[in-house]
């Protein structure tokens, strides 16, 4: 049979290449408003590939807070498309988000950690609700609090510890079930310099072993030491910077 003349032919080498990985996260057009209020994103469009590794950034009431909200499941958009983990999020049924959730981490501003808690259950608490027994997580627990520089304080309560401590507990929490992507929300905003980068050095660490991360911070020496990209809303819409002049921490 002859070939079709518009066919091009494929050398060895490109047959062999893999496929490039699908993103785990894509934003098509999408918008949003709280009520009849103004557009907090406007249009807004990209993805994110696997272990890689973006810094959210723009000024207070950009939308960097609403943005997280639609990748973990907590709001949905006004319009436009958000695919997540290859699922279209618009026919999802409602009975598989608790288990897409389960695939996501989250570092909040504000901890939400339980006071009556130890640091020790306060990062067993997901493990807990997800039917796992204490013989089975306890070393893995205690592995990661040290981990995180919290070995010391397993059995600490949330309010014996400082800010930067609270902190690494929370990042410990949020990374204890293995989450295919992070997101933090100003995980830096209410700790020195010093511990910011002790910090965000554990974000590297995470995103090395294959983590998704995406990271809000209003923090540009930060953003700037990571060398990481940035996605950048200004009056709910993005765009792309590209990566600063900084080395990535080690």
């Amino acid at each position: 049979m002859s070939r079709n003349p518009r066919q091009t032919s494929t050398s060895p080498d490109e047959e062999n290449e893999p496929a490039a990985a699908a993103p785990v996260l894509r934003f098509s057009g999408v918008s949003m408003r709280y009520g009849r209020g103004p557009q907090t994103l406007s249009d807004v469009s990209f993805d994110l590939a696997p272990g890689s590794f973006h810094f959210l950034t723009g000024p207070s009431g950009a939308g960097k807070s609403s943005l997280l909200k639609l990748i973990y499941l907590a709001a949905r958009p006004s319009r436009g498309l958000i695919t997540l983990f290859g699922q279209d999020l618009a026919v999802l049924p409602r009975r598989e988000l608790p288990q897409l959730r389960r695939r996501i981490g989250v570092v909040f501003q504000e901890f939400r950690l339980l006071d009556h808690l130890s640091a020790f259950d306060n990062v067993a608490l997901p493990l807990r609700l997800a039917g796992r027994k204490p013989k089975a997580y306890k070393n893995d627990v205690a592995e990661l609090l040290a981990w995180v520089g919290l070995g010391p304080r397993l059995h600490a309560m949330p309010a014996t510890l400082s800010g930067g401590e609270k902190q690494r507990l929370a990042i410990a929490r949020a990374v204890v079930s293995r989450p295919e992507i992070l997101l933090a929300d100003e995980p830096t905003g209410n700790v020195d310099q010093e511990m910011a980068v002790r910090i965000l050095r554990l974000f590297v660490e995470l995103n090395r072993m294959g983590t998704t991360v995406l990271i809000a911070s209003h923090d540009r020496d930060l953003v700037a030491r990571s060398g990481m990209p940035e996605l950048r809303l200004e009056q709910g819409r993005l765009s792309l910077a590209q990566p600063g002049a900084g080395t990535p921490a080690a």
